[in-house]
């Protein structure tokens, strides 16, 4: 398996940054609103949203809610701040590395991460670091691709996994190997997108 890297990661989202939101916008945009549906906020609780990007879903959260958004792109990320300008539920956007996260324990009342979780190196530490700065007992809402079960998908989703650290992702990882890896426990799984191609995994943090 071709190997993806914090570098190519970021190397691919600065490729990606100009473009995103005319690309993955509108057809990514039925998931995002369906993982924010499952927060399911309350006035005042802090919401951490990993993986911000350009800032696409900042709107979709309610103005009594303060959300702080993290993402490794700073193209990404100065994109994110232009959408955030005249939103106050926004608290900060800041660069950083999801799998070593520098705010302290308990930190959020919930967690969201959508598109990351095939993004990031090594998801088993990306998973911990949710866990650790989420409040026992807060959602944790995970939106992403994983494996198609369709074989035909599946065999296209192999060919193109040596091209994954050009393109920044796995396109071939099992939801059965994210679970094993991270111990996530799924409460809840919502097929969306194109296809349903995508999939909104909802869980409660259990530390």
């Amino acid at each position: 398996m071709e190997k993806v890297t914090t570098e190519s990661v970021v190397k691919a989202y600065r490729r990606y940054a100009r473009y995103y939101d005319l690309v993955f916008g509108a057809i990514f945009h039925p998931g995002r609103r369906t993982a924010i549906e499952h927060l399911h906020m309350r006035p005042g609780q802090r919401i951490l949203e990993v993986g911000v990007g350009t800032g696409l879903s900042l709107s979709m959260y309610p103005s009594t809610v303060r959300v702080v958004g993290i993402d490794l792109s700073a193209e990404m990320l100065e994109k994110a701040r232009e959408q955030a300008r005249d939103l106050p539920q926004v608290e900060a956007l800041l660069e950083m590395d999801a799998q070593k996260m520098t705010f302290e324990d308990n930190s959020f009342d919930k967690v969201v991460a959508m598109y990351v979780a095939t993004v990031v190196p090594d998801v088993s530490e990306f998973y911990r670091e949710v866990k650790r700065v989420c409040k026992p007992g807060g959602e944790i809402i995970i939106l992403n691709h994983f494996q198609n079960k369709n074989q035909v998908i599946r065999r296209a989703e192999h060919f193109i996994q040596p091209l994954a650290r050009y393109l920044g992702f796995h396109p071939d990882f099992p939801m059965e190997e994210f679970i094993a890896r991270t111990g996530f426990e799924v409460t809840t799984a919502v097929p969306v997108n194109l296809l349903d191609y995508w999939t909104v995994l909802v869980g409660i943090n259990d530390k």
